[in-house]
């Protein structure tokens, strides 16, 4: 099950950078996981300091 960003999101881009397939991108105010291009890695929710990536 892909991860998706949540409106918790604070858009300081450290689960862009660490997505190793970049599946992340900003979006409007938030950013946003392509789920067809997310490998279900962890990698985003694991340095999110608001804990905003979740699997869907």
């Amino acid at each position: 099950m892909a991860y998706k960003i949540s409106d918790d999101c604070i858009s300081c881009g450290a689960c862009q950078a660490e997505c190793p397939v970049n599946a992340i991108s900003e979006g409007d105010g938030k950013y946003v996981i392509d789920a067809d291009t997310c490998i279900e890695c962890g990698a985003c929710a694991g340095v999110c300091p608001v804990e905003a990536p979740k699997q869907d």
